[in-house]
């Protein structure tokens, strides 16, 4: 299910069509191979991350191995993450990081992050907010490839992946403590 954040730039269409299995087979496989749209809806991200749509980029092309291409990736509030997470997952209260899967038969994905958060959490670990963010970009990308972290041997898993995919970044890995 897309977001309403995510699509609220999109004019109204025929749902019924969108959602048919025959609608992914009728474009060409090279309509999907667009970069992610990275939507920027709050201008504070910028003042703590410079270029942000340039380090989403580096950080999915990191995960082309391994994590799916969202169709895209919204760095938002703690306001609209909050809202979302209620509505689709029944928690009322923002989290730093939510993926919604496409559409079936659809490429693509959404990643939507919260400013407030992403910023207090990485302030917490003495990280820079771009490092924080490209991990949670990382992580989101492996969520919509089908990782989790439910389980100990999934989250372990997870981690280690999401510790050697940002090394290519050269972001220090997140779950390493700082000395």
């Amino acid at each position: 299910m897309e977001p309403p954040s995510s699509s609220s730039h999109v004019q109204e269409q025929n749902v019924a069509y969108r959602e048919s299995s025959v609608f992914a087979e009728s474009f060409p496989s090279s309509a999907f191979d667009e970069a992610p749209e990275v939507l920027v809806e709050d201008w504070r991200w910028r003042s703590h991350v410079t270029a942000p749509e340039k380090l989403v980029w580096r950080a999915l092309a990191a995960c082309t191995d391994y994590g799916r291409q969202p169709g895209s990736v919204v760095l938002s509030t703690d306001r609209v993450v909050k809202r979302l997470n209620g509505m689709h997952r029944g928690k009322h209260r923002p989290t730093n990081v939510l993926t919604f899967d496409p559409p079936p038969g659809l490429p693509g994905g959404d990643i939507i992050l919260a400013l407030e958060t992403v910023v207090r959490e990485a302030q917490k670990a003495g990280r820079p907010v771009s490092h924080h963010l490209a991990h949670l970009i990382v992580h989101g990308s492996l969520h919509l490839a089908g990782y989790d972290h439910h389980h100990a041997g999934e989250a372990r898993e997870m981690e280690m992946l999401e510790a050697r995919l940002l090394s290519r970044l050269r972001v220090p890995n997140p779950w390493k403590p700082r000395s």
